[in-house]
């Protein structure tokens, strides 16, 4: 694909090239929200891309996890709580012998049957924890719509719960999955829904693939994979995938994220193995898998591979249905509570009415 610029085509892509701010299809409230932490402009150059050496990368992972728990807290701690909902944590065994946190959210005072959404957050599978502000804001939300709300704090490849590298992240999914089917009758469940953003988009689709690949695919019976972070095709940018381009330095960086796959997988040994890089799946490995939705964002580097992964699930006959949230920025959707409660309550209620649909 070329990169030249030319007047009329959008974002990157234009001339001149804007910055999110300036692209006339945001969404005006989520630009407002953005400003005040500087990130309606390009974000700071990371310096780091997928030639960087080991340890300048994991330095930017906890710096970026430091910079996203400050804006996170800052945008959700002052929200009013979720009413009448419940949350305990459990301690698993994960199929590593490590230790797993499951953190549980329902509806108080309901026992089910109810669906479960077992969630996987958000980080390029490297930083973040499920314990952060915003993440269990969602899950108190996916509860108070009449569903049952797992998340998982698996290893990270880096940042404060890693160096954990690929599979060591998928493995503590897959463990939280079986865990919750095994344990349906105790909680109350009647079905279970594998879901994530970014990089947990990446870990629900991928944990739908190792269940098939293990034999276990009959536990799961849907997947809904937000903006997910999955071609590994950022260093350098795939042609095929045109919002690499015209969406870059929106909200995110495509060569940071170069950097960040490597921290996954550090020799790069996986770069073609679908449990890592769910778009390198072939038609065969996405035979049989359960209903998809794969969700993606309009002004987000990754729309595009979220976009071609959902017609190569339609080739391989997976009931699969696509939504793009328009106006927004990657995540926009789970990010920006505040900001955009209808588009953010619109994804709630669809992954609800996914849930009760399969």
């Amino acid at each position: 694909m070329s990169t030249t610029q030319t007047p009329n085509l959008p974002g990157q892509l234009g001339s001149p090239a804007l910055a999110l701010r300036d692209d006339p299809r945001a969404d005006p409230r989520m630009i407002a929200a953005l400003a005040p932490f500087g990130l309606d402009g390009p974000p700071p150059d990371a310096g780091v891309d997928a030639n960087s050496s080991l340890d300048a990368l994991y330095a930017y992972v906890n710096a970026a996890e430091a910079g996203f728990e400050a804006f996170n807290a800052a945008i959700f701690t002052p929200l009013e709580p979720v009413a009448g909902v419940t949350s305990r944590t459990e301690i698993i065994k994960g199929v590593d012998g490590n230790d797993v946190a499951l953190y549980i959210h329902r509806p108080e005072g309901d026992s089910g049957p109810l669906p479960c959404i077992v969630h996987t957050h958000g980080g390029g599978m490297v930083f973040l924890k499920g314990s952060a502000p915003g993440y269990a804001r969602w899950r108190d939300e996916l509860a108070a719509a009449g569903m049952i709300a797992v998340g998982v704090e698996f290893r990270n490849g880096g940042g404060a719960l890693g160096n954990h590298p690929f599979p060591a992240g998928l493995n503590d999914c897959a463990s939280g999955v079986q865990w919750v089917h095994e344990n349906r009758a105790a909680l109350g469940v009647s079905k279970i829904i594998v879901s994530g953003e970014s990089g947990g988009g990446n870990l629900s689709i991928a944990t739908g693939l190792k269940a098939k690949k293990e034999g276990w695919i009959d536990q799961i019976d849907g997947i809904y994979a937000q903006c997910p972070y999955i071609s590994n095709a950022w260093a350098p940018k795939n042609g095929d995938l045109p919002s690499l381009f015209e969406n870059d330095n929106y909200l995110i960086n495509v060569n940071s994220m170069g950097g960040m796959a490597k921290v996954y997988d550090p020799e790069g040994k996986n770069s073609s193995n679908p449990l890592a890089w769910p778009y390198a799946a072939t038609t065969a490995d996405l035979t049989g898998l359960p209903p998809h939705v794969i969700s993606v964002n309009e002004l987000d580097p990754l729309r595009d591979e979220g976009l071609k992964f959902f017609q190569k699930l339609l080739q391989a006959n997976v009931q699969a249905v696509s939504r793009t949230v328009n106006g927004t920025c990657h995540a926009g959707d789970c990010l920006l509570r505040a900001a955009l409660p209808d588009v953010y309550l619109a994804t709630i209620r669809d992954i609800k009415g996914f849930a009760e649909s399969v």
